[in-house]
This record gives structure tokens, sequence and C-alpha cells, in this order.
């Protein structure tokens, strides 16, 4: 995915070549966070639970075996996930490799969930307010 205009100065110039570095050579291709291999096809629960089909085991959403396995019922609502690891920051603006992580779409999007609440208020606080400015006040 790009990154939005307004966003480009928290990313140094050679951020391809730091973030294919952070992926392949530090994580080893896994995500940090759950520990999901990247470029394959993963079946999970919904919830963080996935099949490590190299290993045999299901897992959490943070890589460790579950205590329990998933009932029939559970299993019977599987999904397929091809998953792909991105860099991210854990504190934005810091370039460091120890502030850096290779995580999946599901971590990543955990990561940044307080910066995607924010937005989402913010937008529709936009909106909101366009309504009241071109259309009066709502009823």
């Amino acid at each position: 995915m790009s990154i939005r205009r307004e966003h480009h100065f928290f990313y140094p110039i050679d951020w391809p070549q730091l973030s294919a570095l952070i992926r392949s050579r530090r994580a080893g291709g896994r995500c940090e966070g759950c520990g999901r291999p990247h470029g394959h096809r993963v079946i999970h629960l919904g919830d963080g639970r996935w099949w490590d089909a190299a290993n045999g085991v299901w897992r959490d959403g943070r890589a460790k075996l579950l205590r329990s396995l998933p009932t029939a019922e559970q299993i019977a609502a599987v999904r397929m996930t091809k998953v792909v690891l991105a860099t991210a920051h854990r504190d934005t603006g810091n370039n460091a490799a120890s502030n850096l992580a290779a995580f999946c779409q599901r971590c990543h999007l955990l990561q940044d969930r307080p910066e995607h609440q924010r937005r989402r208020w913010l937008t529709l606080f936009r909106r909101k307010a366009l309504g009241d400015l071109f259309s009066g006040p709502y009823a």
C-alpha cells in the first residue's frame, strides 16, 4: 500500500530497503506479533486463532499454542487469508530498527487501532460539520 502524502515525513528515503530488511532478515518472513508466515494462505477462525500448517498446531493471536482445540462448530466456520507482511512503527516517527516490526495485516491493524479510531472520529466530525454548514443542523 502506498504512503499517504501527509505521512511521508514519517519515512526515510530508503524506506523500501529498510522495510525489506526488517521483514526478511530480522523477522525471517514471519509476523513478529502472531508468527504467521509471509505469502502463505492461512486458515484462521477470525478471532486471532490460526492453523500453523508447518508445525501442525493451532496457535493464538500471539503465536502461542492453544490450550484447548477449537470446537467442531468453530472449525466449520474457518476462513482463509493470504498473509502479507508490512513493516510498522511501534512508536510513530521513530525509524530506529528497534522501533520497527514486521506485522501481518491483522497485527498491523491492531497496532494502529487508536490512530484509525481517531481518524474515523475526525472524518465523521468533519462530515457532520459540513452537513450543518450547508444543510442546517441535524434534527
